[in-house]
């Protein structure tokens, strides 16, 4: 009876129940059942020292300042990043400011956990060429030559200056032999064309092409524009003028056949005013202000034409209506017009000699009777 009672009291208690009470009730076993005991009695001594430690464990003092908040862990971050010249101590002055006291060693260990080194700068030692355009894009003009095929395999050559800011193209000239003086003067006339506009530019990038010579620089220095120069082989770094030679390309250029030096400024100049005036960006934040035509209806009921207040009034209809309307109102051509001369009578004779000839029925030769 004792042992069945230890035994359900065992199965119904937890783990530390049940430590407590085998190494009593151990006592009340028969012999016989001790013999065969289930634990040794370095088990429940081990048992015992898990007690003491349980009852007598104490939670750990944290020493040192409190923890900061991930909040604030995230505004310290991003005041680092947008500012690569502040210091610890200027970010814990702004973060005072802004109502939060953190010491200038909780800057330091939140930046060192994110990878950021110290001021003034962290990971370069200058801008990259992405932050760089983006802060000068006002008063920056990008230049490039770029070449186009005629239909007798004539290779032409235009040169064509960005304005960065604005995305505006000013197309200069077309040429199939470049020079560095024909350069030069194209170069004048740019800064004539912008007339008090230039004093606003600071920069000119372009490459290293050996048009852009010492008297080609000296224009825009003259006006204050200080040249920079791509890497070579580094198209990427001027990357504003040549997107606009490859959607030159793509939306101009390739889809159709220039014959002449004539005919390829009058298609680069036509779309260089699409371009500036009716092709939006997605860069300025704002869609360019599309050219409207207005077209006036076809005439209804013989008249010669509509008023405006008949435009106004008519709702805009279908594709599908549109071609059906037009499809009506045309004029049926004629059946020889629209499929040819009717034709010839099918050939069943084979003794004809022309199929010209009008068709022959054979006759057969009358029958005799005898006397």
């Amino acid at each position: 009876m004792l042992c069945c009672a230890a035994s359900s009291v065992l199965a119904r208690r937890a783990w530390r129940g049940r430590t407590v009470s085998c190494s009593p009730l151990a006592r009340h076993l028969p012999t016989r059942l001790r013999r065969h005991r289930l634990v040794t009695p370095g088990t429940l001594l081990t048992w015992h020292r898990r007690l003491l430690r349980w009852k007598w464990k104490q939670k750990p003092v944290r020493i040192g300042r409190p923890p900061i908040s991930e909040e604030l862990s995230a505004l310290i971050l991003d005041l680092a990043r947008e500012n690569p010249i502040w210091g610890s101590t200027r970010i814990q002055g702004e973060l005072r400011r802004l109502g939060h006291r953190v010491g200038a060693s909780t800057v330091r260990r939140v930046l060192r956990g994110a990878g950021l080194g110290p001021a003034p700068r962290r990971g370069d030692t200058a801008p990259t060429w992405r932050q760089f355009l983006r802060s000068q894009s006002s008063g920056l003009l990008a230049a490039d030559f770029f070449h186009v095929d005629t239909v007798a395999l004539t290779r032409l050559y235009a040169f064509a200056v960005m304005e960065v800011g604005t995305r505006t193209v000013h197309l200069l000239g077309v040429t199939a032999h470049p020079t560095a003086a024909w350069a030069t003067q194209l170069a004048r006339n740019l800064l004539a064309d912008l007339g008090e506009r230039s004093s606003g530019f600071r920069y000119l990038l372009r490459d290293r092409d050996s048009r852009y010579t010492e008297a080609f620089d000296a224009v825009f220095a003259a006006d204050g524009i200080e040249i920079l120069k791509t890497a070579p082989q580094a198209p990427r770094m001027n990357a504003h003028i040549e997107r606009f030679i490859r959607t030159a390309r793509a939306e101009r250029t390739d889809r159709l056949l220039i014959y002449n030096e004539q005919h390829a400024r009058r298609v680069l100049a036509e779309y260089a005013e699409h371009y500036n005036t009716g092709r939006p960006h997605r860069a300025l934040q704002f869609p360019r202000q599309a050219t409207t035509r207005t077209l006036s209806p076809p005439p209804r009921n013989g008249s010669s034409a509509a008023t405006s207040s008949d435009m106004e009034r008519t709702p805009p209809t279908p594709r599908a209506a549109r071609v059906r309307t037009a499809l009506q109102r045309a004029p049926h051509p004629p059946i020889t017009a629209r499929y040819g001369p009717p034709p010839l009578p099918a050939r069943t004779d084979h003794r004809t000699r022309s199929h010209h000839s009008p068709r022959r029925t054979p006759t057969r030769p009358a029958r005799r009777h005898p006397p």
